[in-house]
């Protein structure tokens, strides 16, 4: 086990509180059930190249309700445990993948979510035909390839499907959705919004086909609220 530099002590405990709430989010908002599912939060380092980096994710097989800011464990960006008294989730490598090969990306969700891992399962695209998927995902969500957990084989195929999208989000296939964003909140936010995109797009499938937005309209769309939209 490493250690945490003094320097970066007071950010990592202040981003375990972060990571600790934000699970809260996960069940609050239906995504998870039981032990299953993860937020990290990246803590940046000294060096410019971010060797030294961090992750704050929670410990593997806890309930929600026993997860507290002290629960939460601290991983350098190889995977490794830098401190805590639990094994890291079993997604860390993955998380950590992200991190070292997405230096942009600040946080990373995992869930189960029932309706965008239901897409997963079709190894689906999630089609943009609704204006909030415009403005939150840029066009579809992508598919992902199936890969086994255990080892950094998820993580490869997050990046190596958003690095050629504009979605924070991935379905990777039989498996999942995974979020990125600038930090934990911004990828908790993106787990929330494609659980409610998959299960809209769903229903309005149940009723019909649903229409396609125009690419020039979704790239309308998405530069407004990313760019305008808001405070």
């Amino acid at each position: 086990m490493g250690t945490i530099p003094e320097s970066m002590r007071e950010r990592v405990e202040e981003t375990r509180r972060i990571v600790s709430d934000l699970h809260a989010e996960l069940p609050r908002w239906g995504l998870v059930v039981w032990t299953a599912g993860n937020v990290s939060q990246r803590v940046r380092g000294e060096a410019a190249d971010g060797s030294d980096d961090l992750l704050v994710i929670k410990p593997s097989g806890v309930t929600y309700d026993e997860l507290t800011p002290d629960a939460m464990v601290v991983c350098d960006l190889d995977g490794a445990l830098v401190d805590g008294t639990r094994s890291p989730s079993s997604d860390t490598a993955a998380h950590a993948y992200v991190y070292r090969h997405m230096p942009e990306v600040g946080g990373v969700v995992h869930t189960h979510s029932t309706y965008a891992t239901a897409w997963a399962a079709r190894r689906e695209p999630i089609p943009c035909v609704l204006t909030m998927m415009a403005d939150e995902f840029g066009g579809p969500v992508p598919i992902g390839p199936f890969a086994l957990i255990g080892d950094d084989s998820i993580g490869r195929g997050i990046v190596e499907t958003l690095r050629t999208s504009r979605s924070p989000a991935v379905l990777m296939a039989n498996h999942g959705p995974f979020t990125i964003g600038k930090d934990a909140r911004s990828a908790v936010k993106a787990a929330v919004m494609v659980e409610e995109v998959a299960r809209t797009i769903h229903v309005a499938q149940q009723l019909g086909q649903p229409h396609p937005i125009d690419a020039a309209d979704i790239d309308s769309l998405y530069d407004r609220y990313q760019n305008v939209y808001g405070q």
